[in-house]
């Protein structure tokens, strides 16, 4: 079902985001959505880290890294940007998605509410005052990419972010929520860009499996 009236196409590239799913957090190993941006990342969540550095080494030749501002896309920022020897920048608009009074909850907490709503998924809010629906999501992080793509038409970036914002820049950049899957932790989606164009996005590696949207 396509939601935003926006039509693929395939594009010869001049740039390039390399959108990177932070690793294990603590919430993601002990399966509820987090309480705090400050909760960082697991042992696991470092390995994980450390081998998609070594997997963007041998592919790719990026410029600069772009974090979100939460600790666990920092940390997992900063373990490819030793690697890589290259600047961290954060991006503010790449933060997760707020879920408001499920912070503290286990992951099945939002189906329940979910069903209890009755609203659809791609549109439905976590209770909450400053929860947000994953097309608020799309709404803040759409242009955050297309801004970074337009200031860097020529280069190759590492974009760390999360779970519910990959899922959500995936709809955005194909038109469509059909199909539409959550990256694993440490998980490589390839953009590539012409004129600020941005084109479809392509899966690179998986490392770990699906865990939720956090």
């Amino acid at each position: 079902m396509n939601l935003f009236d926006k039509p693929a196409a395939t594009i010869a590239p001049t740039g390039r985001l390399i959108l990177v799913r932070h690793g294990e957090s603590e919430g993601n190993r002990d399966r509820i959505f987090t309480t705090s941006p400050s909760i960082g990342l697991t042992d696991a969540g470092r390995e994980q880290a450390r081998a998609a550095a070594e997997r963007i080494a041998a592919k790719f030749k990026p410029r600069i890294i772009v974090s979100s501002p939460y600790v666990r896309a920092q940390q997992t920022a900063e373990i490819i940007a030793a690697r890589l020897e290259l600047p961290i920048v954060i991006e503010p608009n790449l933060h997760e998605r707020r879920f408001g009074d499920l912070r503290g909850q286990p992951y099945d907490a939002a189906e329940v509410a979910r069903v209890f709503d009755g609203a659809n998924h791609w549109h439905w809010r976590p209770p909450g005052d400053d929860s947000e629906s994953l097309e608020d999501v799309r709404l803040r992080v759409g242009p955050a990419l297309e801004r970074l793509a337009a200031e860097n038409p020529l280069d190759e970036l590492v974009v760390v972010s999360h779970g519910a914002v990959m899922l959500s820049a995936w709809a955005h950049l194909t038109g469509s929520i059909e199909g539409v899957t959550i990256t694993p932790n440490c998980g490589i989606v390839l953009v590539e860009h012409e004129r600020g164009r941005l084109g479809l996005p392509v899966p690179i590696i998986d490392t770990a499996p699906v865990i939720n949207e956090e």
